[in-house]
Formats: C-alpha cells, structure tokens, sequence
C-alpha cells in the first residue's frame, strides 16, 4: 500500500468489499493469465532452445519435439489470453454491477442531506467514473500483480534449474522492474491525479450545465463563456495526462533497462559456467534468451500501480458520498383500514441547517387534498422530504400510521407514502419502463390511461415506437412541461395510497397547469398533498397551507393562514394578494 494515504486505506477496506469479488471465478481468471504468460515465457525459452539445437545441424527428427512444443506454447498463449480476459471482464464488470446496487440500495436508505450538498455533475462523477475506476482494481491491478509474482516466481525457479547465481540476479531485475518501476508510476499519478481529478468534475458539471440550460445560458449571454470555460478545463485535464505520462515513460524506461540487465547478467554468468564445462551452449542459449520473456508481467505492474491510485481516490470519494453509516432504529408500520401521514409541531430544516418552519400541523388521509404554497425557498420541498422520512424532523413529530417517518421501515413507507420531488430523473429507457419505477407491475394500458390523464395523450400519439420509445437520460429528448408531466404520472403509477407531488404544473401553460392541479386534488381515492406556486387553480383543495416570511427576507418562515381557496381570499391580504398578482401576470 505504498503512496497510498490512510484515509485512502480506509476507503478501500470500508468500500471494495461492496464490489462482492467472485472468488474463485478471480482465481480461475488469474490461473488462466497466468498459463498465458508462463506459455510466452515457454515459447522463448522452448525457441531458443530450438535455434541453438538447429544450428548443430542435427537430424531432423530431433527437433521435431521442440517445434511442436513452440507451436503448442504459440497457440496455447493467444487461447489462454483470450479465455483469461473474458473470465477477468467478467469478475470486474460483475463486481462494478455489484458496487452500484449495493451503492444505490445504501444512498437509498440513509439521509439524503450530504447528497444534496453535492453538485450534480460532482454526484455524476462520483456514481460513474469513481465506480468504474474502483472496478478497474481488478482487472487492472490485483489481477496483473497475481500473475507477475506467480509467473516470476516460477520463471526464477525454472531459470534455477539452469544457473542459481543467473537465476538470482534475474529474480532482482525481476524486482527492480517490478516495484522501482510501479512505484515511479505510482508517485507521477500522485502528482497528476488531484489536478486530473479536479478538471474531471469541473468538467462534468460545466457540460451538465450547458446541456440542461443551453436555451438560457443563449438568451442571457453567457453560453460562450461557459464553452470557453471548458475548453480551459479540457486544457487543464490534458496537462495534467501529459505530466502523468512523462513519469510514465520513464518508469517504463525503468522496466526495459532491468530487461535488458537480465538479458547481460545472464549472459556474463552463463559464458564462464558454459566454459567450465557447468552448463552445455544449449541452455545457455535458454538462460540468455528467457528473461526477454520474463519481463511481460512486470511490464504491466506500472499501470497497475498508477491504477491503485486512481481506484484508491475513487473509493475515497465514494466513501464520502455513502459517509457514516447512521443507525437508524426502523420500526413497522403497521396495516390500518385508512393510511394516515400526520404532522405534529413539525420543525423542519436540513440536518446541518437551519431551522425553516416551526409549529407544522396537518394531517392527510386517502380522500383528502392539501395545497402547500409560499415562496421558492421557503421550505415546502424541505416539508415533502421530511413528511416521507427522507430527512428528520428539527423537532415535533411525522408520522405514518402513527409511527414516526424517519424511523419507518423503508419498505413499507414507500409503500404508504410516495414522493415526486420536481427534479427526479427520468432514466435512459422506455416512456413504460420510466413509470414501472414507481410499479413494476404496470399494465401498458394503464399506462397510457395515466399519460392521457396527464394530458400527454398527443405527445404519446406522436412518439414514433408510443409507449416503447426511448427516452434520453434526464428526460433530454423531452420538454420541461413533458417532462413534469411524465413524472406526475410515475407518481400516479405508485400503488401507495398517500401521494406528495412537488410542482405538478410547473413548465406548464396556465389553462394545462390549472386542469391538471384540479383534476389531482379532487382524487376521491388518493390523500394528495401537492406543492404549487400556482394558486388560482386550488379550489379543490380541502386544506390550504400558506407560507410566508412577515420579517422579510432571510428570516425563518411561517405559517401564514390556513384554509380553503374561499376562506382564504376573505381573511387573508397575504393571500389576496398573491391571487391577484397571479391573476395580473
């Protein structure tokens, strides 16, 4: 674990195992690279051997052995290989599938606020690059050094046989080649990787940015710079590979002069012991000529060690992304005749932020509806997340069933309880498939009766494939309205009684906005509680929940009135107010 910090250590020994590597299918692949390269290694050795012999001028018949042992060395190498790399990529991109389950299944059931505080391009980068780099430790590092220390091993014992004092001095350009030269690889990857690592996620998240906000990054002015932003980055990131690299070369410089050391040592040990009488010309030809090969496997030992860093900085920040595993007691929630989701001097905030709003009392049950509306930032998404136990309460109490939210089994909430936050993914797979990750159970025409409900009845009508058409990631072959729209019938698609929908008309038209506000809050079947900005389309609502900040900006919020849409036009200004400035826009 040279060059490799203890917070780096940590990481690997609390994240690897997550990979769940298939044991023996990595010994059977290691046995395989192992035969492939101890075949090259047969095939010089059984070819020097060959030329020596035939330059006796010997009958044929006794070199017919040899020639069959190198055609079967020369086959056998480019077999074994290629079985060796179909069984390693199958233990690593078995173990990178592994490391995502497991890493989603741990984000999905521990707290969300060190997510949050993550860029998105950062979150990106982590979930994808990071995964990958920690999987290629595998392939690209634990597998090369098994077979360098196997192969050398035998090579040294092989060459033993020969020449010990040949045989030593090869096994300690063995040893130069294989640890001065990883280790010079693994100091220039130090050096490189914070810088490369730095411009990777920069880069991420400035191409993130430009993809999903082109039309306004155009509109104000600042798409050039953005452009030109990452070009810088994309020069930065090239940079730090060419001052990588140039260590590179000189390690492998490294690997080559303990070649060709071996190749010399041998050769001035074996001519005085040929002399002497102690070894025939033929194994000299052997002893001389086997170290060429010899050194395949150090070879790959530099990569390997400039792997070990990446993988190491990767697990570092995957680790950070999972963070302490907080031990949450999950209680039961047990069946009732009617759900309920009730909130009681509810004080609600981020774990590591202020407190946003005190005094919350509400309760919802299948069949009644209740609009949270306030200003952007005040707290309401805060409130949905805090409702179906993704964060924990300040103080005071939400509970499901009358167990506390942030205590649930999680099973059984998601069960009870459904969540559509305005910026939830829409993944890179069918219109179908997106709903089914609400209810995997979902029938096609159900399907398309909720799309129809949602008014993509058109949109569904013109796709080219209609239910089965491919998506983009994040919904990119889709409009912002499209978009809400689609993750409101995924919530919908949820067989959980109690709904709570973030901006179901956001990136809508009034007129489509408001029918599809009405038509959810009057949902006989369904408790709905539904956070908007638009309030003239609320007079569904049993229950309104107005939030406000009466000291201004910056000072904690509350709840303002509480009501109907008619009650409250009557008794509240605030709310008055807010109507008709809705009204004039």
């Amino acid at each position: 674990m040279l060059f490799i910090t203890r917070e780096e250590k940590r990481a690997l020994k609390r994240v690897f195992p997550l990979i769940e590597v298939d044991i023996k299918a990595f010994v059977f692949s290691v046995l395989l690279a192992s035969g492939a390269l101890g075949a090259a290694i047969a095939l010089g050795a059984t070819a020097a051997w060959l030329i020596a012999r035939a330059s006796e001028h010997p009958p044929v018949l006794f070199l017919t052995v040899a020639a069959v042992g190198v055609r079967t060395f020369g086959v056998s190498r480019a077999l074994l290989r290629y079985a060796g790399r179909l069984a390693s990529h199958r233990v690593a991109l078995r173990g990178m599938d592994a490391l995502r389950q497991n890493l989603y299944q741990h984000l999905a059931h521990n707290p969300i606020d060190r997510l949050t505080a993550m860029k998105r391009g950062d979150l990106l980068a982590r979930t994808g690059a990071d995964v990958d780099d920690l999987g290629d430790l595998v392939v690209k590092t634990l597998l090369p050094t098994c077979v360098a220390v196997i192969v050398g091993i035998c090579t040294v014992i092989g060459l033993g046989l020969i020449s010990v004092p040949a045989a030593l001095l090869v096994a300690l350009c063995l040893l130069v080649s294989g640890v001065g030269a990883p280790l010079l690889s693994m100091r220039a990857a130090r050096i490189a990787q914070i810088d490369t690592l730095r411009a990777r996620t920069d880069l991420s998240t400035q191409i993130l940015t430009v993809m999903e906000g082109t039309s306004e990054l155009q509109v104000s002015g600042e798409l050039e710079a953005f452009r030109a932003s990452i070009d810088e980055t994309e020069e930065k990131l090239v940079e730090a590979s060419h001052r990588s690299a140039r260590m590179a070369a000189l390690a492998s410089g490294i690997d080559r002069a303990a070649m060709g050391a071996a190749v010399v040592a041998a050769l001035l040990i074996g001519i005085p012991q040929t002399t002497g009488g102690m070894i025939t010309g033929l194994l000299l030809a052997v002893l001389v000529l086997t170290p060429l090969s010899s050194f395949e496997g150090t070879a790959e030992l530099a990569p390997a060690g400039v792997q070990l860093v990446k993988s190491a900085t990767a697990a570092v920040r995957i680790d950070e992304m999972l963070g302490e595993s907080i031990k949450v007691a999950t209680h039961p929630v047990p069946h009732t005749d009617v759900p309920s989701l009730t909130a009681t001097n509810l004080t609600i905030g981020w774990p590591s932020g202020p407190s946003l709003v005190d005094s919350i009392d509400l309760e919802l049950h299948p069949g009644k509806s209740i609009a949270i509306v306030g200003e952007s930032g005040i707290g309401k998404t805060t409130l949905a997340l805090t409702l179906s136990g993704m964060i924990p309460p300040k103080a005071g109490s939400a509970q499901v069933n009358g167990v506390d939210a942030w205590e649930a089994d999680r099973v059984q909430l998601t069960k009870i309880v459904n969540v559509t936050t305005e910026d939830a993914h829409i993944f890179a797979a069918s219109v179908l498939e997106n709903l089914r990750v609400a209810n995997g159970e979902l029938s096609e025409d159900s399907a398309i009766a909720l799309l129809e409900r949602v008014g993509l009845a058109s949109w569904l009508a013109a796709l080219p494939d209609g239910i089965h058409t491919m998506i983009g990631s994040d919904g990119t072959t889709v409009s912002g309205g499209e978009r809400r729209r689609l993750l409101i019938a995924r919530g919908l698609a949820s067989p959980a009684p109690l709904l709570l929908l973030d901006e179901a008309g956001e990136h809508l038209d009034a007129s489509t906005a408001d029918a599809l506000i009405s038509d959810l809050l009057s949902d006989p079947t369904r408790g709905i509680l539904l956070i908007s900005h638009r309030l003239s389309a609320l007079e569904n609502a049993d229950e309104i929940l107005f939030f406000g900040r009466s000291g201004g900006e910056g000072i904690q919020a509350e709840l303002i009135a509480r009501g109907t849409h008619a009650d409250l036009l009557e008794t509240s200004q605030a709310y008055r107010w807010a109507v008709g400035q809705e009204e004039e826009n």
